[in-house]
């Protein structure tokens, strides 16, 4: 008997008024299929019922858009930073140059505090700053990303475009025109962005030899074309206004790359093209 009685089993206890009361209020609707999800989380175990994941759920976004907030906000403050240092390094650089000009003005013979000469020290710092910007850009920054994969393999010609610059040698103003042609490699450049380059270095002190090359080498950075033509033509007022004083005197320089280097019979063309002597639109 005494064995026997050690095999039997003790009966399992009956669940305690709180263990039901927590099971009762974990328990969720019935599904379709009249099946009944018991929440585990009281257990201490990791529950994946439709409550926790909607509770989780909803905690993660949260955080998510805490996140978002906090990035925009990081970023909007950082932006507004740079805007007011980049502000600040303005101001710094037009009272400097204020201070040239009067002083500028006074070794010319002039007075500096004369009512039409008073603003002038500011507005010739800005002007000069918004002549010489080019110094700020970058290629990359100007063309923007405008390149686009096309099969043309003919001539682009974009003719006429209108360049203003500083002569470096004296600071006075140089103006012409500028023609760009090129030849594309499977990739073109949006037409706009060749004037945008020509004038990123015509705001620069410059020389008309160098601009030339500059914009030459520029387009073939950026689109590595089978060959590209630049020619410039510009009358220069250190030549009118001082020194030998020729006022019809236009200077024209040229840059060639690639095949409009190697074949002058597309050096021809593109030359052609530029004067006028090509099929001209009504």
């Amino acid at each position: 008997m005494s064995g026997n009685n050690n095999n039997i089993e003790a009966p399992a206890e009956a669940p305690t008024v709180a263990s039901v009361a927590v099971v009762s209020t974990t328990l969720s609707d019935n599904d379709e299929s009249g099946l009944v999800e018991v929440c585990r989380l009281a257990e201490g175990k990791v529950c994946i019922c439709v409550t926790c994941e909607a509770a989780r759920e909803r905690l993660v976004n949260r955080n998510t858009t805490k996140r978002r907030r906090t990035a925009s906000f990081s970023a909007n403050e950082l932006a507004r930073k740079e805007s007011k240092l980049s502000k600040n390094e303005e101001d710094i650089k037009i009272g400097k140059m204020q201070k040239a000009c009067q002083t500028i003005l006074e070794c010319i013979g002039e007075d500096p505090n004369r009512e039409g000469l008073v603003k002038t020290p500011n507005r010739w710092a800005k002007a000069l700053l918004f002549m010489t910007k080019g110094y700020k850009q970058s290629c990359q920054e100007v063309t923007n990303g405008a390149v686009f994969e096309e099969n043309h393999d003919e001539m682009v010609v974009v003719r006429d475009i209108d360049i203003h610059s500083l002569c470096e040698h004296h600071m006075v103003p140089f103006s012409g025109r500028v023609h760009i042609g090129y030849i594309p490699n499977g990739k073109i450049l949006g037409l706009s962005k060749l004037a945008r380059i020509a004038e990123m270095f015509a705001r620069r002190l410059q020389v008309q030899e160098r601009l030339t090359r500059q914009i030459a080498d520029a387009i073939v950075e950026a689109v590595n074309p089978l060959g590209v033509g630049v020619v410039i033509e510009c009358a220069h007022f250190c030549m009118v206004m001082r020194g030998v004083q020729k006022v019809g005197a236009t200077t024209v320089t040229s840059s060639v790359r690639g095949c409009f280097e190697k074949n002058p019979k597309t050096r021809a063309e593109f030359f052609s093209i530029i004067q006028g002597r090509a099929i001209k639109m009504c």
